[in-house]
């Protein structure tokens, strides 16, 4: 039975992102864009908030130049909290029920591909209380061998169990049943899944549109993302 989603929040962490940011939200409202195209009459509303968490350069003022993203201040420092205070300034709205809204988690360092959203859509309206979805390092300072064996390791296929903050979704009354997002520094995405898969719900995973991501050797979040990019490049 199909499930109707009325709304997708996307929530995108950022701390000190300046230089990608950017990409970032260009990239979402080309999947934005993409999606209305499809689903002209009966698509979801799609609403980014931003979280500025600890943001010291340039990042809010890029932010507020976007008319169409909402964006909230945080002081936590923590991934996991920056997550949860996201979510929650996204659900405030109370445009649509729990069940109607399906949580969408990227990161401001990663740039998601046209049909990001669409794939999103297609797992919340068959059921599933969350999609793991697949990254791909930037190419930008890894070489083909490196790049080849990142990819040995995480394939790009349908059955995977790799968890990925930057390709997260969730639908939000799950996602509340379970608690939210721990107020953690890393492993909040790991954490979630698992308290959905305790409660005997349906995850599914997909390797189709990948969401493309920094390969920076030292990342916001410890033994976070960016450890499994320099072990890679060591």
């Amino acid at each position: 039975m199909t499930k109707r989603i009325r709304t997708i929040v996307v929530v995108v962490p950022a701390r000190d992102e300046q230089r990608s940011i950017g990409r970032c939200l260009d990239a979402l409202n080309a999947a934005a864009a993409a999606l209305r195209q499809a689903r002209p009459a009966d698509g979801p509303d799609v609403r980014v908030v931003v979280v500025l968490d600890r943001c010291l350069d340039d990042t809010a003022e890029i932010v507020a130049g976007r008319s169409a993203v909402r964006s909230v201040v945080s002081s936590a420092g923590r991934v996991g909290e920056a997550r949860a205070l996201g979510v929650e300034r996204a659900l405030e709205a109370g445009d649509a029920e729990p069940h109607e809204i399906w949580i969408a988690n990227t990161d401001a360092d990663s740039a998601v591909p046209v049909d990001w959203l669409t794939v999103q859509l297609e797992a919340a309206e068959a059921g599933h209380a969350a999609l793991l979805g697949a990254v791909r390092p930037d190419e930008e300072g890894l070489d083909a061998e490196q790049l080849a064996h990142y990819l040995l390791r995480h394939p790009l296929r349908e059955s995977h169990r790799n968890v990925h903050g930057a390709n997260l979704g969730v639908r939000a009354d799950h996602y509340l049943a379970v608690g939210g997002f721990e107020p953690v520094s890393t492993g909040e995405d790991v954490r979630l899944v698992a308290s959905l898969e305790r409660l005997g719900l349906s995850v599914a995973s997909t390797g189709r549109a990948a969401v493309l991501t920094s390969s920076r050797l030292l990342g916001r979040a410890p033994e976070g993302y960016s450890d499994v990019v320099r072990a890679i490049a060591g």
